[in-house]
Order: C-alpha cells, then structure tokens, then sequence
C-alpha cells in the first residue's frame, strides 16, 4: 500500500515530531497482497468487535539540545493507557484537541506504529504484525495529508489503487463511477493532483480510500475544507456507507456538526488519556457547553429578552449573540424569537470543542 503509505506516513498528531520515524517502516506495496482480503480466522470471525484496545500507549523518545553538544533525552507519552472497543458496523466519533493522540492512535489501529504496550486487535488481526493482511479491510483518510500521487491525474492514482488492491474491475467501476459523481469529481479526474485545492483534493482522497469497499474507515477530518453543499453530500455518503453496508467508521474533526449529523457515540481523548466514552449528549453536559445563537434585527433594540436558560452575551447594533445549553433544542427559542422580534437572519453556532474539553480537563484536575 505504497500509495496509501505516503499519505498516512506524514500525518501529524501534533502530540510530537517523532512519529516519521516509525511510520516509515513499510516498504513495497503493503495494499499488493494476495487472497481473499476478506479472508478470517479464529475467533475474532464471530466477535461484534471489530475493534479493541485495551491499555493501549504509546511513547515516543525525543531528543531535545540543551547545550553545545548536549542533548537532553525525555519521553513523550502520545497515547496513555487507552482501552475501549467499538463493535462491526458502528458510526463512532473519536474527537479532541490538536495534540491529543487522535491520530497516533489511528497509526496504530492500520499498522504504522507499534504499541509500546497494551494489546490491539482490528478484526481480530494485531495490525503490526499483519499489516498486510489488514491492508485490504481498512481505508483511512488523513486531512493534513494526501493518499494520491502528487504528480498524476486523479483518475491515475485511481487506477493504480485499482490494481493495487486488486479491486474486481466491475466494482472498480461501479464504485468509482458512484463516487465521481457523489463527490463532484467529473471534472477532475484529468487534473494532476498538485492543482487540486484543498476541498478538492479531500474529496479524492475520500474517494480513494472507498474505491475497495473497505470494512473499517478511518477518517480524519474528512470535511476540511468543502463547502457546505459538499459537507452534506459527504456526509449523507458516508451516512449510507454505513447503513447499507455495514462499514464500520471511526471519525475524527473538529465540526461537531459531523459528529451529530453521523455518531451516536463519541470518544474524547486529551494528553493522550480517554477523558469521555458515551453519547454526544452526555458530552455536552460534562462539559457544560454552550451553543450560540446570532441573531440579526431589523433595527437596533435592546437585549433580548430570551426564557432561562438562555441569555444575551453580546449586542452589536442590530446584532445579538445568546449562549443557549448546546444539549437543548434551538427551536423553542428561535419559534419565540421569531414571533416577538422583528428578525431579519439568524444562525446557530456550535460549541468549540476544545473548550469543552480543556473545560472537562480543568475540572478533573481540580477534582
């Protein structure tokens, strides 16, 4: 899985700078593999999870210069003590701050980095000791990162993933053609993939990690930088995916409206320690998050007056900003707004999620 290699390899967690080292410990093409991709054994054929962790770490060696020719040697811990599982067909959300260990956990659940301890099991197969054999059952998008040839068309990188998975050319093209236009890519596909933007070039790389059906889906950021329209049509795909078969999808981003829209179930990982495992609900009350809403008035008027627990944070002439608990409906507030103001626009904004996680953190801390 050269191809796919070079993409995941340079992917960065923002917890350390050390993870290039590992990641390259494949050469050839890892996605070549012979057999049945979906070929099992064991128990882990009749198990519902098809993923799971438990005490999972991973520490990283740096190597920081503390002088003329002195260098100070101290662990980094990405990953710290991480456990949980997440059953075959399951839609989960797997989101935190930049730095946390999003994607280092992700590089081990495909195989690039070891674990420094702990046991890990993607269908039943420990992913760096078989990566090969897992190649054919994952797809994995990295938003900072490109899985296609940089020089190439688009469809070029297509075809090459084509035969490198081995893909049976009737689903090939079946697939490809259901992606193209899905994901509005008619007119790209004769574009080198350096010319692409970087909505463009998300959707592609979605693409190609779809075009050999795989079992499990790693996205990371998988709506950076697409337009609204687009953010839907993803999402409505992905939805799909899910539903009709059966694709077990492991998501992580920062737009919580990807995680409504998709998850049932979030995990929140900070400094490398799973902090929250459970509904998005649930999330906004241990946080106590808020979402806001902006709403714009015909003329200037005084602060709103909004029913509890609702409340005016901000007034900017014919602007106000009302911060609302974001595990509450919108509608009873916009219906009553609606009905008493004379209102022009309004939108919804969601919660930073760092916020509420830095928020979740602070109080544990204290705790």
């Amino acid at each position: 899985m050269a191809g796919v290699d070079s993409g995941l390899t340079g992917a960065d967690d923002g917890s350390t700078g050390a993870d290039s080292g590992p990641a390259g410990a494949e050469s050839g093409p890892a996605g070549a593999e012979s057999g049945p991709a979906g070929a099992e054994s064991g128990p882990a054929a009749v198990d519902s999870a098809f993923i799971e962790l438990d005490g999972v770490e991973k520490v990283f060696d740096v190597r920081k210069k503390t002088g003329f020719m002195k260098r100070e040697r101290r662990q980094v811990r990405a990953v710290d003590s991480i456990s949980f599982r997440v059953e075959r067909g399951e839609m989960v959300g797997y989101i935190g701050p930049n730095g946390a260990g999003k994607s280092t956990t992700i590089k081990m659940l495909t195989g690039i980095l070891t674990p420094s301890a702990g046991r890990l099991r993607v269908a039943g197969i420990d992913p760096s000791r078989d990566r090969t054999r897992l190649a054919h059952r994952i797809g994995v998008v990295f938003g900072q990162r490109t899985t296609l040839w940089w020089d190439l068309p688009l469809v070029d990188s297509y075809r090459l993933m084509h035969r490198m998975y081995r893909i049976p050319d009737a689903r090939y093209r079946e697939n490809l053609d259901r992606l193209v236009e899905l994901l509005d890519l008619g007119d790209l596909l004769d574009v080198p993939v350096r010319q692409l933007s970087l909505g463009q070039r998300m959707r592609g790389d979605i693409a190609a990690a779809l075009l050999h059906d795989p079992e499990v889906l790693y996205l990371d950021e998988p709506t950076i930088g697409l337009d609204v329209v687009s953010k839907s049509k993803v999402r409505e795909f992905l939805r799909e995916l899910n539903t009709e078969r059966g694709t077990t999808v492991l998501l992580t981003t920062h737009d919580l409206q990807d995680i409504e829209q998709l998850c049932k179930r979030v995990m929140v990982i900070d400094h490398g320690r799973l902090m929250y495992d459970g509904p998005l609900a649930g999330l906004h009350e241990a946080g106590e998050s808020e979402r806001t809403l902006v709403v714009d008035l015909e003329r200037e008027l005084p602060p709103i007056d909004a029913p509890a627990p609702a409340r005016v944070v901000r007034v900017d002439g014919p602007r106000q900003w009302l911060a609302f608990p974001a595990s509450e409906s919108a509608a009873p507030l916009v219906a009553r707004i609606a009905a008493e103001y004379p209102l022009v626009d309004l939108s919804v904004r969601e919660p930073d999620i760092e916020a509420v996680i830095a928020k979740m953190y602070a109080e544990r801390a204290t705790a």
